[in-house]
This record gives C-alpha cells, structure tokens and sequence, in this order.
C-alpha cells in the first residue's frame, strides 16, 4: 500500500452516495472534507463509528468539515445502512475500489489467520485547496470521531 500522506493531492473522485447520486471530491472545492474509509456497512465497528460521526454532524458542521464514508459496498447495502442508523452524511459505492487504490488504502488485510485483499479503515482530512491536511491511522472505531474533531 503506498498511502497518501499530508502535502499530497487527493483525487479527485466520482462516486454513487446511497441514494444513487454522484458524488465527487471537487464538489466540496474550498471545504474541508473528511473522507473515511471503512470495510462493511452495517457491522459493529463500521456502525460504531458511523453513528458517532452521525452524532457528531454539528461540531464537524462548525468547523467547516464535510464527511464523506467510502466502502466497497453496493448502493443498496448503504441505502440501508443510512436508513437503518439514520446517517446525515453522504456514504459512496467503491464497488471497484478505485478509490481505495488512488487513496492507498486498499490492501492485504489478516482477520482469524485468513489473509485477503480489503480496504485498511483509515482516514484523511481534507483542506480547502485539495491537499491531504492529516491522514488519520490510529484510532478505535468508537473514538474517530472524537480524533478527528481533536485535529481540527
């Protein structure tokens, strides 16, 4: 994995949200953005740490942060995955893990002595001109949250 460190430029993205629309990066041009990787919608860490960026909106809102979750999960799964823990952001589709790729973030991954290729849940803070300001790699699911409002 060749992660995207601070000073890099992100790239730029085109991706489904769970209600079918696109999505891209270059949309939120002149914002911070916080773009979150994670493996499955709908699993216990995955829903930990989206429910808490869920409860978190208004102090990201504050500070000028847009959240943006990207898994490789189909449009449908994260419709009901939004629906289900009433998620006020937008979550997007990288069925093909370009995305993953372009970020560094998809790679080998061990769980139970089993090895296979996943998304590393990681994540990047945006600026307002494009470059990576942090990427975020240690935290627990339960605390992203309090990680990412702790950088700001």
């Amino acid at each position: 994995m060749n992660t995207l460190q601070p000073g890099a430029k992100a790239p730029d993205f085109a991706l489904q949200n769970q209600n079918g629309e696109t999505v891209r990066l270059s949309d939120f041009a002149g914002q911070r953005v916080l773009v979150y990787f994670y493996p499955k919608a709908m699993t216990p860490g995955c829903t930990v740490q989206a429910q808490n960026l869920r409860d978190s909106q208004e102090a990201l809102k504050e500070k000028g942060v847009v959240v943006l979750g990207i898994s490789p999960d189909p449009v449908k799964r994260l419709a009901k995955f939004a629906e289900r823990d009433a998620l006020n952001f937008d979550l997007l589709s990288d069925e093909d893990h370009a995305v993953a790729d372009a970020f560094g973030v998809w790679g080998l991954k061990k769980f139970m002595g089993r090895e296979y290729d996943g998304i590393h849940r990681l994540s990047f803070l945006i600026g307002p001109d494009g470059t990576v300001e942090h990427f975020i790699n240690k935290f627990k699911t339960k605390d992203h949250h309090q990680v990412v409002l702790d950088l700001l």
